[in-house]
């Protein structure tokens, strides 16, 4: 029987990327689904050898079936699916897609409770300063989703078995079992909300999409000094090029600088008021 408390939740929001993918590094391509990001990694050459990290909001599986396709042809499902976190925003399809797909999906020993039915995420915090979209977050779901028949946990070495160039890194602060993932030779990241590229409060900049290196998101983060120790460790690996779950991906200059800028003031610039 399936279990998923996120079925037909459809959230009123989008922004001006919604549907408009793009390629991150030639392998890794980013398709905004609403206000967040799925990533697919994988050469379109080898149509069988993909990865999906993320699954989107609730109901968008058919777009994501479709952007798929149309990457990697006609019934070329993945290898596997790679969780960041199990919010609702990155779970929204997953029932969905692993009934389909039939595929292993991987996350951290410390988020599984939440992608297997037996524990809550914490209510969202609409009070955070920051914007509209913190304010309607007192209606974004918490129960989690259940997928016990697929989930596996990722390997204590920091291997990711579908993915052998990359690694994960633990990222914990916005959630207790949040990871990011990193292939040293290309120094490329997917960050999940570890930290993001627009300010995800801000109903106005979510929609245009305006891009600076932020926080994660306030409205769902409950540990703040783990947070802050998160984005000190991503910064310190140096990436040249980084994709998150919210906002455009960046590159170079920009991502140097703001991510460097975000770990050495992040009281200032992360933290809600009554949290710093």
């Amino acid at each position: 029987m399936r279990k998923d408390p996120l079925d037909k939740k459809v959230m009123p929001l989008t922004s001006a990327a919604s549907g408009k993918g793009h390629s991150v590094v030639p392998d890794v391509y980013c398709f905004p689904v609403q206000i967040v990001n799925v990533y697919f990694i994988g050469d379109p050459d080898r149509p069988k050898e993909w990865v999906l990290v993320d699954a989107g909001m609730p109901e968008s599986e058919e777009k994501i079936l479709e952007e798929a396709e149309e990457r990697f042809g006609e019934n070329n499902h993945p290898k596997a699916v790679v969780l960041t976190h199990g919010h609702f925003d990155h779970v929204g399809a997953l029932v969905e897609l692993a009934e389909k797909w039939n595929v292993p999906v991987y996350v951290h020993e410390k988020e599984l409770p939440y992608v297997t039915g037996k524990q809550e995420y914490m209510d969202p915090d609409p009070k955070v300063d920051g914007g509209m979209v913190a304010k309607m977050s007192k209606m974004y779901p918490t129960k989690p989703v259940d997928i016990s028949e697929y989930v596996r946990t990722l390997p204590a070495d920091g291997s990711i078995p579908p993915l052998p160039e990359w690694e994960w890194i633990h990222t914990p602060g916005h959630t207790p079992g949040h990871v990011s993932l990193f292939r040293r030779k290309d120094k490329t990241l997917i960050a999940g909300d570890a930290f993001v590229t627009v300010q995800q409060e801000s109903l106005y900049k979510v929609i245009k999409q305006e891009k600076e290196i932020s926080g994660p998101p306030r409205y769902l983060t409950p540990d703040w000094k783990e947070a802050e120790s998160s984005v000190k460790k991503l910064a310190a690996l140096e990436p040249e090029t980084a994709g998150t779950g919210h906002g455009w991906p960046v590159r170079g200059d920009f991502l140097h600088t703001g991510l460097q800028d975000l770990a050495d003031r992040f009281q200032e610039l992360a933290v809600p008021e009554k949290d710093s």
